[in-house]
């Protein structure tokens, strides 16, 4: 299965320079944030492929007009073509503002889900807008990741974690990571994971 991975900044290349046939391989796409409404309904109409997307600290727009087409899998654990996705929107509370938590909301979001996780005896793709502690985040509240999710990565080993928020210019933030065995991939602009 090909997944396009996309987050916080549209792509030149995707949103202006489009060519279906580069995309017509793709089978799901998956937003980590921060994009706009209208470019995740333009990528939905014009590669066919279903979106799951999570809220980014800059999607409060999302609220009154949210990306047409696509399905938000914020709090949620949804199984596509036999995979288990699990994800979690926002960022660390900075502010006042929709999609931004402590790390105790955040803590009390998983175990929320800790019932259906159990039930699908886990996942296999950690789908959020930030990083986790340590990995990738930055020294800023705003781009410090989550201690939970580090958890999360430690009980359940997905194959993969997904995330944006942390662009790759901040201090040249790597693409790929390896946490124990999960890989990590932060989806900065966009990304193409062959699952």
């Amino acid at each position: 299965m090909k997944i396009l991975l996309v987050s916080d900044n549209e792509s030149t290349y995707i949103w202006d320079f489009f060519q279906k046939e580069k995309f017509d391989d793709i089978d799901l796409i998956i937003s980590c944030g921060d994009l706009k409404s209208t470019y995740l309904s333009y990528l939905t109409t014009m590669i066919h492929a279903p979106l799951f997307y999570v809220h980014g600290n800059h999607d409060s727009n999302y609220i009154k007009n949210p990306p047409s087409g696509c399905e938000c899998i914020d709090d949620k654990l949804i199984v596509y073509n036999g995979v288990r996705i699990l994800g979690l929107g926002g960022s660390m509370k900075y502010k006042e503002e929709p999609f931004l938590y402590t790390e105790k909301q955040m803590c009390h979001k998983i175990n929320k889900l800790k019932f259906k996780i159990f039930l699908k005896k886990g996942f296999d793709i950690l789908v959020t807008h930030a990083p986790a502690n340590g990995i990738n985040d930055d020294n800023d509240l705003c781009h410090e990741g989550y201690v939970c999710f580090n958890k999360l990565l430690d009980k359940f080993s997905p194959k993969y974690f997904l995330h944006g928020h942390v662009h790759m210019n901040y201090g040249k933030k790597p693409r790929l990571t390896m946490y124990k065995s999960t890989k990590i991939i932060n989806a900065y602009e966009y990304y193409i994971l062959e699952y």
